[in-house]
């Protein structure tokens, strides 16, 4: 049996703004009745985050709740615990309608840190990511260049940011561009 490893294995591109695989992150994908009661003590058991609210992300460490549509969240535990979280997610919804699928080796996450983080996420992405309107724990599903991606905010230097495994060597480059010195720090 190999041994799991991440997507870019630790990838850095350092700057203003540092972009950097994470590494592996357990993530699974709940669907179902968000508002069950079932299904919210177990994702907050699961993870010790709040429930997120609409288009928010509740996360710390390794481990949160991102809402991604009406019946769907992410939820994200260190990787070595997640076939363990979804067999506790199977205990916990038996006998009512949802799906949960462990989509850990399906993803690469990256952060992207530093004082100019929002303009390099606004450069690739149609989401206004003004301090205004987007704030740390604000969510989005949306597309960073030509792929699918998701981000967050951890704080008002740092966003989180998940792809497909399989684009994650074009989301870091696309990233590290958009990060590279002398193309941030012009935003006011």
């Amino acid at each position: 049996m190999s041994n799991p490893v991440s997507a870019l294995q630790g990838k850095v591109a350092p700057g203003e703004v540092t972009i950097h695989e994470a590494g592996l992150r357990g993530m699974i994908i709940l669907r179902g009745d968000l508002a069950d009661k079932k299904l919210r003590k177990v994702c907050t058991a699961l993870t010790g985050a709040k429930f997120p609210e609409r288009g928010q992300a509740q996360c710390d460490g390794d481990k949160g709740l991102c809402w991604m549509s009406p019946d769907e969240l992410l939820v994200l535990v260190p990787y070595a615990e997640a076939a363990q979280a979804i067999a506790q997610i199977d205990t916990a919804l038996s006998g009512t309608h949802y799906l949960a699928e462990n989509v850990s080796d399906a993803r690469a996450v990256f952060f992207v840190e530093g004082t100019f983080a929002r303009e390099v996420i606004a450069k690739l992405a149609p989401v206004d990511v003004h301090p205004d309107t987007f704030k740390p724990g604000d969510f989005r599903r949306t597309r960073l260049g030509q792929v699918a991606a998701a981000f967050w905010m951890r704080d008002e230097d740092t966003f989180e940011v998940i792809c497909f495994r399989s684009v994650a060597g074009y989301t870091f480059d696309l990233l590290a561009a958009s990060a590279k010195a002398g193309a941030v720090g012009h935003l006011v």
